[in-house]
């Protein structure tokens, strides 16, 4: 269920390393799960900055609207524009299609304060 070449938020947030300077980011099968049905999704545009735990976009399911934090800090590159037309996505591949920005990281090391699936998994367990 948490891939383990991924890396986590407690904020139900993942990280995929693509390389030493890029990270691919997404909500877990988790997150959205908890939020069931993706009606919406707010990302930044491509050239915006992210900061380490702070805000780059929002969720909106018919339940909530959820702040997204980030997992690290850098340069966004790449946005998923699937999302825009098709949000569902995050419900049905959160580890896949659904995935939300590529960012070029400014700290590299960032990477490792975040959760392994190990760990991610124990803070989610029932």
């Amino acid at each position: 269920m948490y891939p383990t070449d991924l890396k986590y938020t407690s904020e139900h947030i993942w990280l995929r390393p693509e390389s030493d300077k890029k990270g691919r980011v997404g909500l877990t099968f988790y997150g959205q799960e908890q939020l069931k049905k993706v009606v919406f999704v707010e990302l930044p545009a491509i050239g915006a900055e992210v900061v380490q735990k702070e805000r780059f976009g929002s969720i909106e399911s018919r339940k909530a609207v959820v702040d997204l934090y980030s997992p690290v800090s850098g340069t966004v590159v790449e946005v998923n524009h699937l999302l825009e037309t098709e949000p569902d996505w995050v419900n049905q591949e959160p580890y896949g299609k659904g995935w939300m920005i590529l960012v070029e990281l400014s700290n590299p090391a960032e990477i490792d304060s975040l959760l392994s699936a190990e760990k991610y998994q124990a803070l989610t367990a029932p």
